[in-house]
């Protein structure tokens, strides 16, 4: 469909400086999806968005050796549960799409594109460390933040 759909993503974190550890307080996800058709498909679609995000951003890395995967079951391939997800503000932006089927856009994987890089700058705003590459664990944080301890 040529009908474009946008995103963004808004994170507030607060990070523990002994360990590394990340707290997501807030996440509010916006998606431009066209017309809902069902308004609650999509609030589930968004959360499910940030969830896959979310994991991508904190926790979830294939390690491999000689292309073979040395986590092979969920024991070593850390994912987000349940537990582990913050509340999530979400909100439609439904602007008619013209070309779009009866006004709409899509709301599926696109949604997802936003959350590491909200994650990563709330990271950055609460730690003056800036990430390029994910997953940012709370060992990375905390290595990170002690280098910077340790320059004079």
């Amino acid at each position: 469909t040529p009908a474009m759909s946008f995103g963004a993503h808004f994170a507030e974190v607060e990070i523990d400086e002994e360990t590394g550890q990340i707290d997501i307080k807030r996440f509010v996800a916006t998606h431009d999806c066209g017309y809902a058709i069902n308004p609650m498909a999509v609030e589930g679609q968004l959360q499910g968005s940030v969830h896959m995000g979310l994991g991508y951003a904190l926790c979830e890395n294939i390690v491999t050796e000689n292309g073979l995967p040395l986590n092979c079951s969920f024991l070593g391939y850390p994912i987000f549960t349940s537990m582990d997800m913050p509340q999530i503000k979400t909100i439609s932006v439904e602007p008619n799409e013209p070309m779009g089927p009866f006004g709409a856009k899509e709301c599926g994987e696109g949604a997802m594109n936003p959350t590491p890089p909200a994650i990563l700058n709330a990271i950055y705003d609460a730690t003056g460390i800036r990430f390029r590459e994910v997953p940012v664990t709370p060992a990375k944080i905390f290595e990170e933040l002690k280098k910077k301890r340790e320059k004079p």
